[in-house]
Formats: structure tokens, C-alpha cells, sequence
């Protein structure tokens, strides 16, 4: 078993606030990391509400939570049970009046729009959300071989630790099928899993670009609308990032429209059939598979409260990704697949145009130098450790 950073980081906001939502797609480790949380609280009791058996201790479940009053409660796939959040409000409220006031529920759920409103609107101030990702480069250990096989094959732990690249790619299609044609429905979503495999694929081969509705549309034979709806469904599903412009009053025209990139480099491949680092390599979205693979790895430590966007005007000034840090710095990561000898014109012309300070340039490497008096090159694990202690 990999050990995730994350466990320190939810059991930490447990004992903050009575309920914790874990948020995220299947297979990508949050019954495993419920299970770890539940070993380091006696007395605790995982309830997968999936399980017919353990939806039955459920039939009176002010009754059965009221029993378990001292005790943390996990509750998997809680979006099965939507009756479920109006009586955790007020077990959450009867304890809080009695003295008790945290460590009290667990709540998994699979990423969706119906399971945030609900949630929101039944507990609102009364518990913090964590968005569970992938593996990433620093939980995986090893080098720069590790690192890429993660990049190949995503951070999905069965892709990752597959036997072979084959039956990584075999698993990572199955996880596709079976999410369209079984997941997503259970969502309530009337999108044939055909029309969205090829939106999904489209967006693939657009990875890193701009997002544009009305071309998408066309292309798949859509109304925009119709394909707005769909992004939003992949992004609510945490499968697709929606990176939005940072706008600012630097007397420029600046690009108004978000990137898109497929979350989980793994299944970005299995899209575009690429199942081998060979393959990935000659491919011409490699590029854009490595700008998309960092940002994720980095938001993935970044301190909580941190804002992404990238910044672009139509001159041609870019930063890759731009992060606002919880203390109101800027940090402008560029990033680069290869050798970086300095950073590119555009880079520096948009880091000026926001007086910003803090540049870095993520590149492919291993080792870490100066660039110029503001600017430092960074290989990925370094940058990460130099953003988590941003803290």
C-alpha cells in the first residue's frame, strides 16, 4: 500500500469541524483512505451504503447515529442515501449542544453536482470538503522512472501499480466504459455513453487548449449548450480541470476563455491510445500531457486556500499556471517538458506585467538552478516541497 499524504491532512480537519466530505472519482483511493482514518479512531464504524447489508443498520438512522453518538461514523457513497443529510444536521446540532463537537462523520461520495447542493444545503457550516486526487510524484517515491510511469499511466492506484503497461491500459479503459455507461447514469445524467466517450476524447486531443463550446459542438453535432453541459458534468466529476483566466487591470487584452485539460494523465492516454511512454513521447500531445500532469501533482500539496488560473494576453505574454498563496503572494510556474536554459519571453513579459516576484520554471529534470536573478528552474519533487512548506 502507497501511503497518501492525506491522511494527516483529514484526520487534521476532523478535529476541526464535526464533518468532512472526501470528494473524488472511483478506484481513486477513498475507501482505502477511510479505512486508514477508521484505524486511527477507536471505536469508529465504515458503513459502505452500497453494501445492502450495511445500508440496513441505516433504517432508522437518527436512531442508529444517536446510539453512536461518541464514536466517528463513516459513511461511503453517501449520495445513495440523500434522506441521510437532513438527520446528520441534526445530530450534528444535538451534539454540538451536548459538548461534542468534532470527529463525528466521515462522508464519501463520488464527485457530482447532485451530492454537493445536498450536502450544502443541508449542512452548511457544518462541514469542509477535501478533493481526494491521484497518487502523486512525491507519494510514488523513486525517480525520475517512477515519476514517468505515473505520468504514463495516472494516479489511479490500480493503473499505477499494474503489472505491465498493458494491463495498466486495459484497466484504465474498463475504468472508462464502466464509468460511462454505469456511474454516470446513476448521476441522473441522460448523456449516451457513446456521445460522451467522444466528447471526452475530443477534449482529450484539446488538452491544454482553449476552451471553445460552439467548435466542440460542431464538431460532435451538438447544440454549445449541450456540450457547456457537458464539460461541467466532467469537471462536477472530477475528471476534467477547467483553469480559468486571471484577470487583472494591466492595460492589456487579455484571453477570456478557460483551458481544459483531462485530469488523470492515465486516462488522457487510454483516450488517445497511447500505451507506452514511446508512444506518449512521439505524440504531439506529450506537451500538454506534462503541463497538465504538473499542475495537477502541484495543486495536489499546495496550501489549502491556494487560487489557481493561468494568465495569457493576446500579445502573446503566458504564464502556465498562476498561484495566489493564502499570505497574497504570486507565484508564475512555467513549465516545460526537456532541457530549460532560460525562461521564454512571454513568460517574463506576463510576470512583469503583474510585478510578480516569485517565477519558477518546472522542468523534466532532476536538478534545480538559477535562470536569472528572479526566475529558477525546478524539477517537479522539488517544486513541490517548495510549495507545500509555502504554508
Amino acid at each position: 500500500m502507497i501511503p497518501r499524504r492525506h491522511l494527516a491532512r483529514v484526520i487534521g480537519s476532523l478535529d476541526e469541524t464535526p464533518a468532512v466530505v472526501i470528494l473524488g472519482p472511483r478506484q481513486i483511493g477513498k475507501t482505502t483512505l477511510a479505512r486508514q482514518v477508521a484505524a486511527a479512531a477507536p471505536g469508529s464504524v465504515y458503513l459502505d451504503l452500497e453494501d445492502p447489508g450495511h445500508a440496513a443498520r441505516l433504517a432508522d438512522p437518527a436512531r442508529y447515529l444517536a446510539q453512536r453518538s461518541g464514536a466517528l461514523t463513516i459513511l461511503d457513497e453517501v449520495q445513495r442515501m440523500p434522506g441521510l443529510f437532513e438527520i446528520l444536521r441534526g445530530q450534528i446540532d444535538l451534539r454540538r449542544r451536548e459538548g461534542r463537537r468534532t470527529r463525528h462523520f466521515l462522508l464519501l461520495g463520488s464527485a457530482s453536482r447532485t451530492l454537493l447542493n445536498q450536502s450544502a444545503e443541508s449542512l452548511a457550516g457544518r462541514l469542509v470538503y477535501y478533493e481526494l486526487p491521484g497518487l502523486d510524484a512525491q507519494e510514488i517515491g523513486g525517480g525520475g522512472g517512477d515519476r514517468d510511469r505515473l505520468w504514463l499511466r495516472g494516479g489511479f492506484p490500480d493503473s499505477f501499480t499494474a503489472a505491465g503497461d498493458g494491463a495498466s491500459a486495459r484497466w484504465r479503459l474498463a475504468f472508462i466504459r464502466t464509468y460511462l455507461e454505469r456511474e454516470v447514469p446513476g448521476f441522473g445524467v441522460r448523456v449516451p455513453a457513446a456521445t460522451l466517450r467522444r466528447f471526452w476524447t475530443m477534449l482529450a486531443h484539446r488538452q491544454g487548449g482553449l476552451l471553445n463550446a460552439s467548435a466542440l459542438a460542431k464538431s460532435l453535432g451538438v447544440s454549445p449548450p449541450a456540450a457547456s453541459r457537458y464539460v461541467d458534468l466532467l469537471v462536477d466529476l472530477l475528471l476534467v480541470r477547467r483553469l480559468q483566466p486571471y484577470f487583472a487591470n494591466v492595460g492589456k487584452r487579455l484571453v477570456k476563455a478557460p483551458k481544459v485539460y483531462v485530469r488523470d494523465t492515465g486516462l488522457l492516454h487510454a483516450l488517445l491510445g497511447l500505451r507506452t511512454c514511446d508512444d506518449l513521447l512521439s505524440h504531439p500531445v506529450a506537451g500538454f500531457s506534462w503541463e497538465g500532469f504538473v499542475i495537477e501533482n502541484l495543486l495536489a500539496v499546495a496550501p489549502f486556500g491556494t487560487d489557481a488560473w493561468f494568465y495569457r494576453t493576446r500579445a502573446g505574454a503566458e504564464i502556465d499556471l498562476l498561484l495566489l498563496l493564502p499570505d497574497q503572494r504570486l507565484w508564475a510556474v512555467e513549465i516545460k517538458r526537456g532541457a530549460v536554459r532560460k525562461t521564454s519571453k512571454g513568460f517574463e513579459l506576463a510576470a512583469n506585467d503583474l510585478g510578480v516576484a516569485d517565477r519558477f520554471v518546472v522542468h523534466s529534470g532532476d536538478e534545480a538552478y538559477p535562470l536569472s536573478e528572479r526566475a529558477t528552474a525546478m524539477p517537479l519533487d522539488a517544486m513541490m516541497t517548495r510549495l507545500a512548506q509555502a504554508e
